[in-house]
């Protein structure tokens, strides 16, 4: 039975990852049970935030030894990630370790892909899953905002992160910078 709290939990998690369900994500947000993280475990995935937010800005710029840099990074922030600081029900804690650790295989892919398309799909897989934990943790230090350019990789479309509201596309800055709107707003702070 436990076995499928959990996945029917994973399910609904990840759900809410494709298209624009803008009400049904703020509307399952704001039930969530409160999760209990100390001011340790606040400021590690803040920086976890601000070195995705690089890592997005260097995609912008198209400059790639600051996109391996900030790579690295990333992937040491989500590996040094200390949940023992961070207080939730074992389905939750099991979900963001498993989160966490996707992603840092995801940046250790990115980093060996030889193209910056390439690195761009994996910069959009690493959104989605970034998208995830961090509804999970209830990430309260800032409001985060989810984008989605629908005309990204040849009109598949692509999401990604941001802590300002400024559209700046980081899967086409050259052709399609202000393509993008946002998709969502996770907000735990004002809960």
């Amino acid at each position: 039975m436990k076995k499928l709290f959990v996945c029917a939990f994973i399910t609904a998690i990840t759900a809410c990852s494709c298209g624009e369900k803008k009400d049904q994500t703020n509307n399952r947000t704001n039930t969530l049970k409160p999760i209990t993280a100390n001011p340790g475990f606040n400021q590690e995935f803040a920086n976890l935030m601000n070195d995705y937010y690089s890592l997005k800005n260097n995609f912008i710029s198209e400059n790639d030894t600051m996109i391996n840099k900030y790579s690295k990074l990333l992937m040491t922030d989500a590996d040094s990630l200390h949940f023992t600081e961070f207080r939730a029900e074992d389905n939750i804690l099991d979900f963001v370790k498993t989160t966490a650790a996707n992603m840092s295989g995801e940046l250790q892919g990115l980093l060996g892909e030889n193209t910056i398309e390439n690195k761009r799909k994996s910069f959009y897989t690493l959104s989605e899953q970034l998208y995830d934990l961090v509804r999970a943790v209830q990430y309260d230090q800032e409001p985060v905002y989810r984008f989605l350019c629908p005309k990204a990789f040849d009109n598949t479309g692509a999401t990604w992160l941001s802590n300002s509201t400024e559209i700046k596309n980081p899967y086409s800055p050259k052709g399609m910078l202000n393509c993008g709107s946002i998709t969502d707003t996770i907000d735990f702070k004002k809960n």
